[in-house]
């Protein structure tokens, strides 16, 4: 046995005892239309018989950002199919979405499975069912056994807009001997920052392979068809005030509301677009608000959206940015609590001034270019946000030139795309 196989045996043997929970977990993040045996590297559907290449994304803001690639990578291998793969059900859901708005060549080379859990026996399957030419992680989704099959097959693994955060730095940190050794197995790894970088060299990956290249989430391309959508719904409720709060969690809703309670002092007939990440809490939210008494329409019932109508639930899935853009101002949930915040790009690439709470660690680095630029502004307490939300109420014009500073800025970042291919292409030729 190799001297240094003993961290990813002593993980694997963590795996198998937590097997019961990770188990149930994965009873729950299912889709109908899949096998739940996918877990185990099981039950694959036929694959085109074609060249592929497999990336990973775990769920549905790592779909959302890597569109580009993913489009791109069709573009330049026209003899390559791509195999998608996700952990989570809203994560397939927005597979399938994005697959289904391609042209009709490109759906027939897509297709998206379920990553298989981490289990020695389950990665060797998919790694060996697979074949991949060259594997695409994005982001942090270093999975040991998954990235040691395929290296064992001599398959080239890339990590792709790498992001370490702080927070999860240290908790890497505590598992270093594992992490060194799944790192010497990456071929290449591209750093959205030079502060990731840093810390993945940190960690244990070889300075030699690991690249700043920027953030593949300023590529983003709103799409057209969500856009008009978007504004003829604005248009619908007339000249009524809307603010959109999207990607919410849990604890969250709460405080949105007392901010919105807030603002009907100023704006009796104010709308909130209240959007929560997780479908699974659609119906929790929903009652919440019944609970504390508000007149609540949902997207999903097609209930209309009267002047009654004081909180409209987005409880669908794929039109987040389509009801961004039916706002006047956007929030980006998961910063009011603890949680390290969402994608902040998404809104102002819409043209919308942002707002956020202060827990934005997460994406800090595409978060900076929109404070700077006057598109992002940062609040901590629900009366903050409220205050935030009718200045932009009262001033229309600003909301304008918020909006505007954050498309520019969206634009001078952009580059990542270009860099990111040029280095896949280093293990891939074309």
């Amino acid at each position: 046995m190799a001297a240094l196989a003993w961290p990813r045996l002593a993980y694997s043997a963590a795996l198998y005892a937590l097997s019961p929970l990770i188990g149930w977990r994965v009873w729950r993040e299912q889709v109908p239309t899949y096998s739940r045996l996918q877990r185990l590297g099981l039950r694959l559907e036929p694959l085109p018989p074609t060249p592929r290449i497999w990336l990973h994304c775990a769920s549905v803001g790592e779909i959302r950002a890597a569109r580009p690639l993913i489009e791109s990578l069709l573009e330049r291998y026209p003899a390559h199919s791509l195999l998608l793969t996700t952990m989570t059900a809203t994560g397939a859901q927005q597979s399938q979405a994005l697959i289904g708005e391609q042209p009709l060549a490109d759906q027939a080379r897509l297709a998206h499975h379920f990553l298989p859990l981490d289990f020695p026996g389950a990665a060797k399957r998919f790694a060996h069912r697979v074949k991949p030419e060259l594997a695409i992680l994005f982001e942090t989704e270093l999975w040991p056994n998954l990235i040691h099959a395929c290296r064992q097959q001599g398959l080239p693994v890339a990590v792709v807009n790498g992001r370490l955060s702080p927070r999860a730095f240290k908790r890497y940190q505590r598992l270093r001997p594992l992490m060194v050794n799944t790192l010497a197995e990456i071929s290449w790894l591209a750093a959205k920052s030079p502060a990731d970088a840093e810390r993945f060299i940190a960690l244990g990956c070889s300075s030699d392979i690991t690249h700043t290249v920027g953030s593949l989430k300023f590529e983003l391309v709103s799409p057209g068809k969500a856009i008009k959508e978007g504004e003829h719904l604005l248009q619908e409720w007339g000249e009524r005030p809307v603010w959109v709060a999207g990607s919410t969690r849990e604890g969250e809703e709460a405080l949105l509301l007392q901010a919105h309670r807030r603002l009907l002092q100023r704006y009796p007939d104010a709308l909130l677009v209240l959007v929560p990440r997780h479908p699974q809490r659609f119906d929790e939210v929903a009652k919440l608000c019944q609970t504390e008494g508000w007149t609540l329409s949902r997207r999903s019932q097609q209930q209309p959206v009267t002047m009654q109508t004081q909180v409209y639930l987005g409880d669908t899935l794929g039109e987040l940015a389509m009801l961004y853009t039916a706002g006047r101002v956007a929030f980006v949930g998961g910063s009011l609590v603890s949680l390290g915040g969402h994608n902040v790009l998404e809104p102002a690439a819409l043209g919308r001034p942002v707002l956020s709470g202060s827990s934005i660690e997460n994406f800090a680095d595409v978060a900076e270019p929109l404070q700077v630029a006057g598109a992002l502004t940062l609040v901590d307490t629900p009366d903050a946000l409220a205050e935030a939300v009718a200045g932009y109420f009262a001033a229309p014009e600003l909301a304008q030139q918020a909006g505007q500073a954050g498309r520019a800025a969206i634009e001078a970042h952009k580059g990542a795309l270009a860099r990111t291919l040029s280095g896949l292409e280093a293990l891939l030729p074309r």
